[in-house]
């Protein structure tokens, strides 16, 4: 993202409780194995994510409605069991289910809050053990709900002037369909698309196919590489596309309102440039597409970094570009464990924009540096222990966190060697996971040296240490 904004609520309990009731202890249609878990326990979204199983692919095929505020779809979600299953979950809020099979067999369903949970039929026992590939298809419909954070902002689906959009961190993306909505699972995507002819429908990777039949246009787009559900959009509407490629052979494909598109025409023109510039920087970059996806000013607030375009909400200027292009290597490419690990994605992105300031703008990272270190709204809480979900994205996860690289650099003594440790770092965990501790750890095998008083003072402290520190 490219502003501080408070997260969103912690997950109410009462709901988990209630579909582990409806569950019991086993299941009655004769399947071995115990239910997966009701959420993974997150530090601030105990309730997200589910148990028993890693999702290795979605199938989605959406028929989208734009004037009514609808639309039908069917999740088909490969996943591989990591233990014996009798049920396991999944995250949908909202829209109504109208069937679901495991394995070609109709499954029981059970709603309780966001959690659906599906119990399987006799038949599927060799499918559902642990280290086995199963499938499920889930078919819903309704009209996806928008999700007002507490500090005013929304995600989930949102409507637009001529359609809408899906914006997912952290927990929108169940609002448009079922899954393991956690950061830890990543899976690839297959995403399609079905709107009325004249409207365009954008999404994540590759565009596969585009076709009109009958008045309804489908587009098809392909992510094979992992991507945690918060990074999924699909975004509906009048847009003017491009589509070319880098001289580094990256496919570029860009949506622009028409509204945004002049005043974002040049700002655009330059994502070859910095696509170039932080690869030297930070490693290869780590997808075949990138692009933009811009709405008009007022169909949202913020932008997101949603995996290969991200979202814009009007035209962006060069910093917010390369903030958000700098995610799809801090935060996509190597996405947190868990949510208390945020400062890994913002802390790195707006270092990003420090290091573009300076090398092209005449402005020295130091000074940006003391910018941030005599700014009281950065000294807030610790980078890496935000006291609830709704500090998640305050100025300390952003300007504490790059605060945290710079030390590191200056910790190093030497640019060669701390860039090659970024590199590093974006090359061992790309396409996974890394956490605060994976991050910790790796910074002192890398480095040779004991980085303790660091992390205590930057990392970890409650008050402002001094610079000599």
């Amino acid at each position: 993202m490219n502003r501080p904004r408070p997260a969103r609520r912690r997950t109410a309990t009462a709901p988990v409780l209630l579909a582990l009731a409806l569950l019991g202890g086993g299941c009655s249609g004769g399947v071995e194995g115990t239910p997966g878990a009701v959420g993974l326990r997150d530090p601030y979204f105990p309730g997200l994510g589910n148990g028993g199983y890693d999702v290795t692919h979605y199938g989605l095929e959406l028929d989208v409605d734009p004037a009514a505020g609808r639309l039908r779809g069917t999740a088909t979600i490969t996943a591989r069991a990591t233990q014996d299953l009798s049920a396991f979950h999944l995250d949908l809020l909202g829209l109504d289910v109208e069937s679901a099979t495991v394995e070609g067999r109709r499954a029981a369903v059970n709603r309780a809050g966001k959690e659906l949970t599906l119990r399987p039929a006799a038949g599927a026992e060799d499918r559902l053990r642990k280290g086995r590939t199963f499938t499920a298809v889930v078919r819903y419909s309704g009209s996806p709900l928008t999700v007002t954070d507490p500090d005013g902002s929304k995600e989930g689906w949102l409507p637009t002037a001529d359609g809408a959009v899906a914006l997912g961190e952290p927990t929108g993306s169940m609002a448009w369909f079922p899954g393991n909505h956690h950061p830890s699972d990543k899976a690839a995507y297959d995403i399609g698309i079905t709107v009325p002819e004249g409207l365009a429908a954008i999404s994540n990777g590759e565009l596969v196919s585009r076709r009109t039949v009958n008045g309804r246009t489908a587009y098809r787009w392909r992510t094979a590489e992992p991507m945690a559900s918060y990074l999924a959009t699909v975004a509906v509407g009048r847009f003017a596309t491009e589509e070319s490629v880098t001289p580094d052979g990256v496919r570029l494909f860009t949506a622009v309102d028409p509204e945004s598109a002049a005043a974002s025409e040049d700002v655009l023109a330059r994502m070859p440039t910095v696509l170039k510039w932080a690869a030297g920087k930070f490693g290869p970059y780590p997808f075949s597409s990138a692009g933009a996806i811009v709405e008009r000013r007022g169909d949202s607030s913020y932008a997101l970094e949603t995996q290969n375009r991200p979202v814009y909400p009007g035209p962006p200027d060069t910093a917010l570009l390369v903030h958000e292009l700098a995610h799809q290597w801090f935060g996509n490419s190597v996405t947190p464990k868990t949510w208390r690990d945020m400062w890994l994605n913002e802390g790195f992105a707006t270092y990003a924009e420090w290091l573009w300031a300076a090398d092209h703008e005449d402005v020295p990272v130091e000074e940006s540096f003391r910018k941030a270190y005599e700014d009281d709204a950065n000294w807030a809480f610790p980078p890496a222990d935000p006291p609830t979900a709704a500090e998640l994205s305050e100025p300390p996860v952003y300007g504490r966190g790059a605060m945290v690289v710079h030390r590191i650099r200056l910790a190093v003594d030497d640019d060669a060697a701390f860039f090659a440790l970024v590199r590093g770092w974006t090359k061992k965990y790309r396409h996974g996971n890394a956490s605060t501790d994976d991050f910790i750890a790796y910074g002192e095998e890398e480095t040779g040296q004991d980085l303790g008083r660091l992390w205590d003072a930057w990392l970890y402290g409650g008050s402002r240490p001094p610079l000599e520190g």
